[in-house]
């Protein structure tokens, strides 16, 4: 297919207006559903959840995840969630278990069974198979008294919502809120491990994750001649020409001892234009400019503590921290651009 034609069948499948809203009508609908299935399993946590977090806690072995269909796949996202988060776990499918993988399985590991139904075939054999490990069996299901739920130690209900699908069959919803129930359980049991930045670095040691969280604001700050500084009592042209020469959109202000006093952005030049036409700007003074008490971070903070800064600023996201030493005077400056860049 050429080029000429590719662009020939995208423009072929644009839709009519009509079905255009039909499309996009259908679709909120669908994500309506799953929110109100998500919202109903909040109501829905209760101490079988707690009591699953303590005993994942003090698994000495692995948690064994299985489960069948969609189901399966959800399980096998959690097992690899639970694993890159502080807590070994492996993915069992119940045909492969039959067919030696059971080896795997000890009496020091925790069964996590995803069923939404209760009533997989395949997992209700596995049930006494298990037994003869004489393991903890753990059931997240919407149906705590099925044949599963009957069957097992502990039971998380996540509640039985609607699926979207028109016909009510096509796991949509029920997949949704397992997935979002699994991603809690892992989150609490990270969290009560302490799992913490340098611990993700070191099981994520490779792409661009493990890379910048592995590296400190120090590895990556400008310092030196690419550090803007103006001095407080400098021009306003001053502070433009240090933004323009270190190309970062910012320079840090200082007073006589070189202690930061404040910041000036491409930002505040653009207001300061805007609020005073027709005046003579330029040689206004950079401390009556600047923004008082910008924020900074430490050379040895990890680079996603910086990232996390600067997205999560009260006023909203910025762009660069200063990095200050002891006595806070600037040591550099961090922009986002360097964090985020593979």
């Amino acid at each position: 297919m050429t080029p000429h034609d590719v662009r020939r069948a995208v423009v072929s499948a644009t839709p009519s207006a009509e079905q255009h809203e039909r499309y996009l009508s259908r679709a909120r609908d669908v994500l309506e559903t799953e929110a109100k299935g998500l919202e109903a399993s909040i109501e829905k946590l209760d101490a079988g959840f707690a009591q699953t977090v303590h005993l994942l806690l003090a698994c000495k072995g692995r948690v064994c995840v299985t489960g069948v269909g969609k189901s399966g796949l959800v399980g096998r996202k959690l097992a690899a969630t639970l694993t890159s988060t502080g807590t070994p776990s492996v993915f069992i499918h119940p045909v492969d278990a039959v067919h030696g993988d059971l080896g795997i399985l000890s009496d020091s590991d925790v069964v996590l069974i995803l069923s939404n139904s209760g009533e997989s075939e395949e997992l209700v054999r596995m049930v006494p198979i298990f037994r003869r490990f004489r393991v903890p069996i753990v059931l997240i299901t919407a149906a705590p008294m099925s044949t599963l739920g009957r069957s097992v130690d502990l039971v998380v209900d996540i509640g039985r919502s609607p699926e979207a699908c028109s016909v009510s069959l096509v796991p949509t919803t029920s997949s949704t809120v397992t997935q979002a129930v699994g991603d809690a359980l892992a989150v609490v049991l990270l969290e009560e491990r302490g799992f913490r930045e340098n611990d993700f670095a070191f099981l994520h040691p490779g792409g661009v994750i493990g890379k910048k969280i592995k590296k400190s604001v120090a590895d990556l700050m400008h310092t030196g001649d690419q550090l803007p500084v103006t001095h407080q009592d400098g021009t306003l042209k001053e502070a433009l020409l240090a933004i323009v020469k270190g190309r970062l959109g910012v320079t840090t202000v200082v007073d006589d001892d070189g202690v930061l006093q404040g910041i000036i952005t491409d930002g505040d030049l653009k207001r300061i234009l805007l609020d005073s036409p027709g005046r003579s700007i330029m040689e206004m003074p950079a401390r009556d400019v600047m923004t008082h008490d910008p924020k900074t971070i430490d050379r040895a903070a990890p680079v996603i503590a910086a990232v996390e800064r600067m997205e999560n600023n009260p006023g909203g996201g910025i762009t660069s921290l200063v990095v200050v030493d002891d006595e806070n005077r600037p040591e550099g400056v961090i922009h986002i651009h360097d964090c985020l860049r593979p």
